[in-house]
This record gives structure tokens, sequence and C-alpha cells, in this order.
């Protein structure tokens, strides 16, 4: 009988061996999208994965519509988003085939500002600065979460401007030509953008809330991975990477460097950070 449960007692850790030792090897393929926040939380999930020994594959998804679409498919394993507001429609409507697994950051802050030498503090103030400004909000790409809120916030505050479609690139340039030569501009900022770092802006004071709060950043799988991957979810869960970090990458990106050496650096100056995640991940 001894004999009997010795032989039990090797098989189970046989068994668990083999499903850790294939946990280990395991691919685990993650979604994201071509953003300044997405990215670098992507890259450094990318790296520390792989020093746990899991294998990593990256796909990046034009929009959030086939994202969410291939994540509930299981195309892909793992996607960093931030479901409350940004993606919150998406999420409710694919969240039955979906689930948590962890926090990643924190922060994400987007709305109306304008230069810090202007003497307005709120958005209730817009309207008396309207005639230095022309009327205008200086936009980006239409249908973007910023410039939809924004177009929420221009009826419930009865402003009288037009709210300007535009680029990205094109906001920009205006607000660097405005700051230049210490004019007024009205636009629109976020963080972790590097312009949220270079520009001396203020976000004006939303007293009706038609911008979310800062927001969260959440790894999301498709239901069941968690629990299928154990070891992999206890890795994601020990990384998180402040709002701040993000947007120093961001920043070197814009003076020149590539996001693999922005990160690269980011890594270097966190070791001790990164070797307290493993930690936690191997417990």
């Amino acid at each position: 009988m001894r004999k009997f449960w010795k032989m039990l007692a090797g098989a189970l850790m046989l068994s668990f061996a083999l499903n850790v030792s294939a946990a280990d090897n395991k691919v685990v393929k993650i979604g994201t999208l071509p953003w300044e926040d997405t990215v670098p939380l992507t890259g450094i999930a990318k790296r520390f994965l792989e020093k746990q020994g899991f294998t990593v594959q990256v796909t990046t998804f034009a929009d959030w519509g086939i994202a969410f679409s291939a994540l509930s498919r299981g195309d892909v394993d793992l996607m960093v988003s931030h479901i409350n507001y940004v993606t919150a429609d998406y999420w409710k409507r694919n969240k039955d085939r979906m689930e948590k697994v962890s926090t990643a950051s924190h922060g994400l802050r987007q709305g109306l500002v304008v230069p810090a030498y202007m003497s307005i503090n709120s958005i209730e103030q817009l309207n008396s600065i309207k005639d230095q400004v022309g009327g205008k909000i200086i936009g980006i790409e239409a249908g973007t979460g910023v410039m939809q809120e924004t177009a929420d916030a221009v009826k419930q505050y009865g402003l009288q401007y037009q709210l300007v479609e535009g680029s990205t690139a094109a906001m920009i340039a205006q607000l660097q030509s405005a700051m230049e030569r210490k004019q007024p501009i009205v636009t629109m900022l976020w963080q972790p953008s590097w312009m949220d770092q270079k520009f001396k802006v203020k976000y004006l004071e939303d007293p009706k809330h038609v911008y979310p709060p800062p927001q969260t950043y959440y790894w999301i799988a498709k239901k069941g991975w968690s629990a299928a991957n154990p070891r992999a979810r206890e890795a994601m869960a020990s990384m998180f990477v402040p709002i701040d970090d993000i947007t120093r990458m961001n920043t070197a990106v814009n003076e020149g460097k590539t996001m693999d050496q922005a990160i690269d650096g980011w890594w270097k100056d966190h070791t001790d950070l990164i070797n307290r995640w493993s930690v936690l991940s191997n417990n």
C-alpha cells in the first residue's frame, strides 16, 4: 500500500512538473494598438513575460473594434485597454466573453487645454475669450474619444465655438506656433503624451464632468484565460507601470529614440523593480 501511495505521489509530482513546464513554454499572444499609451505597456509586458520563460507574439490592430473582436474570438490572449471610459462600449458588448486580468497603469487624462499664460481656468470661461481665438477649438482626428467628448462639452456648456476637425500633427503644429508667439489658443491634450510634458499648458476645469476622471488601464483576456494560465496570469498581475513613466518614454521617442530604445532605457533604470516583479510572479 505504501508503495502505491509513493507511486501516486510521484505521478502527481510529474504531472505538476509537466504542467508547469508547459506553462513556462506557452506562447502568449498579445494584441495592441499603435498608440502612445498601449505600445509602451505592451512592450514592457512582452519583455517581462519573455524573462519569465514565455514566448510572446504581438499583433497590432488598426482600431478597438477589430482588437476586441480578435480578443473575443481568442485570436489573441491579452490586450491592454481602458474599459471604463474609452472602450466602455466595446467592453459592454463583449464582457460576457472576456475577463479582467490585472491593472496595468492608471492616470489617463484628456481634456481641453490652453497655454499656461492665458488667464482662464475653466471651460465655463471659454465664451469670454472666444474672439481672441476666432471661436475655434483646434481638434484632431474625427471619431476619437476626446473629439466626441469635446463635441459634447460644446453642447453642455453652450460654447459659441466651432470644433475644428484635423489631425494630431496639425494640432501640434498650431499649438507650438501659438505658444512660440505667446498667442491664445484652445485645443485638447492627453496624458501620457509627450505633448503633455513638452508644452506648458493647463487643463481647463470641467465642473459638469463631461470629460472622464483619470482612467485605469487593465489587461483583459478571453474568459477562462487566467484559470488556464495561472503562471502567466501571476506574471501579468505583478506588473504596474506609472503613467508618468509612459509619458517619459513617449518623450524619449519624440526626441529621436525608437520605442524599443525608450523601453530599453526604462528597463535599465528599473532593474530592482523588475526583479521584484519576478519574485512575485514566481510565488
